[in-house]
């Protein structure tokens, strides 16, 4: 299995990316000359698929299980002759090559990764911790790099630098360093892949010889990506094949790449052709998560290395292999949505039951206007009474029609606090609000933000002073999407007392709704929530058409939530810049909106997400629940005066 291969028309090199496939060759034990045609022929495959570096398997220009044959001197001279003839490939492709083969020095044998770029072996690195035990008897012909004995080995008519204290730079692309780990070396107790990434490494590689057993497959799987996440880096292994030896054991050929703990390409197991797989590694990524977490900034390199320089090959456009999540808040996996929808409810209601517990409070006021936000802060507020024993009669629901208010919606918001057992009290704004427009002077005619804000406040004002009455909280409302876009009334629905959803983009609201209607709730319930779920989202301060319906469709004016979230998910947790927003937001959403439409709503997204901060810098109390947040007492810090020119400048170039 490759990694998704989506088109793209802008320069990749900009976007910050790296091209790495992991090979997995058909291969005759003992048989050099084979083994380096099909090495050959697997890295001309990859040069033409765009690849930029090509991991191969733990000694694989000899074939791992040659045992004694090791020893051979025959089979070792073979060996280094095939790697100079391998290096030599590398200069007419501009490809980096990494390959495994068997080194001599001072009289003792090393299992090694040799780099091979330029035309040249930019260094070997032996392996570290070698196995010897249960199936493993590696050191009965290999020498661990701790008796290593000079820095430096003379391949040929070249001094090759030699040891585990190597790190390859790209001159370049500065953000790319990479480091080598053998093997065992990644399933030991301190992989040496730990220190190569506070030293600069972005990029880990494991050239590999792993037999296969019952349960290692996904454990293997677990490892890399949790040393690629750990490490905040890419992590690509590659592992011999089948046509290993099985005289003992079985090679399934599996070979991963991972980055910052998600797989992004694997190869098919037990394939005895040779396997391919490929994916853009996005180190510009790696190197912002690495500066924004501080136990990584201040973790110090356990030991120096030597760096030795490399030059990388151009990333051609035209095709980009990784997928572009076009939902980042909302798994396509059915299940595990379902679990994420889980895990979100119980926190949003864990942190309600302790603001009820710390409070003393029996009693809470919610406004419930039928749409997706507060249904979602009514169900919330349900189970946590529900789990605190209260009864729900101390809910206060209250449903306050106003001049946008439909039919539908409010009839929803009634039917479902009886059939949940809450109170309902219905309070009109329509005279209070026209009162205020007549203190003001504001004509009722004039549909402005005037007009609209003034149902809004007046809605709070409602339920402040009803939760004053019975001595309780009011819950809120708002979601993580209307705050990046501050798509609420300043002290109007922005405010409450604890806010339920701020920690939940608009995108993952409606299936967490279609959850409880699943999970949590029955009957006539869950029908009114599926109804909930199929309502357009607006916030109804204007008149309804002459039908009765809906006449103020939010994502007409804001735009489309779905790209909202997209943005917001580059911009506050990758800190992607413009440039690259916008290239993953037309490969994500390019079938279903053009260039112009998805620039558009990436620049009114800049434009209310800076002018809007003022809002978040005084949100009320509410749960995180994902890696991306807004309360200025958490993830979120910035002035409220913050200019957008200098991103909107990048997307004007465009």
């Amino acid at each position: 299995m490759t990694a998704t291969t989506q088109s793209v028309s802008r320069d990749l090199n900009a976007l910050g990316l790296f091209r790495v496939g992991v090979a997995t060759p058909e291969l005759k034990i003992a048989d050099i000359d084979f083994n380096l045609a099909e090495i050959l022929r697997l890295a001309s495959r990859a040069a033409e698929a765009g690849c930029q570096l090509l991991l191969f398997p733990e000694l694989c220009l000899t074939g791992y299980t040659c045992a004694d044959l090791f020893f051979q001197k025959h089979l070792q001279q073979g060996a280094l002759q095939a790697l100079e003839t391998v290096a030599g490939f590398t200069a007419g492709t501009d490809m980096v090559l990494v390959v495994g083969v068997p080194v001599s020095s001072a009289g003792r044998l090393f299992n090694c990764a040799a780099f091979l770029a330029g035309g040249e072996i930019k260094g070997l690195v032996p392996k570290t911790y070698l196995p010897n035990s249960g199936e493993f008897y590696e050191q009965r012909w290999f020498c661990s790099e701790w008796s290593r004995t000079c820095a430096e080995l003379t391949i040929g008519s070249r001094q090759v630098p030699f040891g585990s204290d190597l790190l390859f730079q790209a001159e370049n692309i500065p953000e790319l360093r990479i480091g080598i780990e053998v093997c065992e070396d990644g399933w030991s107790v301190a992989p040496p892949s730990g220190p190569q990434a506070l030293a600069g490494a972005t990029l880990l590689l494991n050239p590999s010889a792993s037999p296969e057993i019952l349960g290692k497959e996904a454990y293997r799987r677990a490892l890399v990506a949790a040393q690629s996440a750990r490490c905040l880096a890419a992590y690509a292994y590659a592992s011999a094949g089948p046509n290993e030896s099985s005289t003992d054991l079985v090679f399934s050929g599996h070979s991963l790449i991972a980055e910052n703990g998600r797989i992004l390409a694997e190869t098919e197991r037990y394939q005895f052709t040779s396997q391919l797989a490929v994916a853009d590694i996005d180190y510009a990524m790696l190197c912002g998560e690495r500066q924004r977490n501080t136990t990584f900034g201040n973790a110090q390199p356990e030991r120096d290395f030597r760096l030795q320089p490399f030059r990388a090959a151009a990333l051609s456009a035209g095709q980009l292999c990784r997928s572009v999540v076009r939902t980042p808040f909302v798994p396509p996996d059915d299940g595990e949505r379902a679990e994420r929808c889980r895990e979100i409810f119980q926190l949003q209601t864990s942190g309600l039951i302790k603001r009820l517990k710390h409070t003393g409070s029996r009693q809470v006021v919610i406004g419930l206007s039928g749409g997706l936000d507060s249904t979602l802060a009514l169900l919330v507020t349900v189970k946590a009474f529900d789990r605190l024993g209260l009864d729900r009669q101390g809910i206060v629901a209250i449903t306050m029609p106003g001049f946008g208010t439909t039919a539908r919606t409010r009839g929803n918001a009634e039917e479902l606090a009886r059939h949940l057992g809450t109170e309902l009290r219905i309070i009109s704004i329509d005279a209070a609000v026209r009162g205020h427009f007549n203190d003001i002077g504001h004509d009722p005619a004039t549909h402005d933000v005037t007009f609209e804000n003034s149902q809004a406040r007046e809605r709070t004002q409602v339920l402040m002073d009803v939760a004053n009455q019975v001595g309780g909280l009011v819950i809120g409302t708002g979601d993580l999407s209307e705050l990046a876009l501050g798509w609420c009334t300043y002290n109007g629905d922005h405010m409450s007392m604890y806010a339920v959803n701020s920690g939940v983009p608009k995108t993952l609201v409606r299936y967490l709704v279609e959850w409880c209607a699943r999970e949590e709730f029955s009957g006539r319930t869950s029908a009114v929530l599926a109804d909930i779920c199929a309502t357009p989202v607006s916030p109804e301060l204007l008149p309804p058409d002459a039908e009765g319906r809906i006449n103020q469709l939010t994502e007409e004016v804001v735009g489309p939530y779905e790209l909202h979230d997209f943005f917001l998910y580059q911009v506050v947790r990758l800190h992607f810049p413009p440039l690259k927003v916008l290239a993953l937001a037309e490969l994500a959403f390019g079938e279903d909106y053009s260039h112009e439409v998805i620039l558009g709503w990436l620049r009114k997204f800049y434009q209310r997400f800076f002018s809007q901060q003022f809002k978040r810098s005084c949100l009320p109390d509410g749960p995180k629940v994902g890696s991306v947040a807004l309360s200025p007492r958490g993830d979120w810090r910035m002035p409220s005066d913050a200019t957008v020119t200098w991103w909107l400048s990048q997307l004007e170039e465009l």
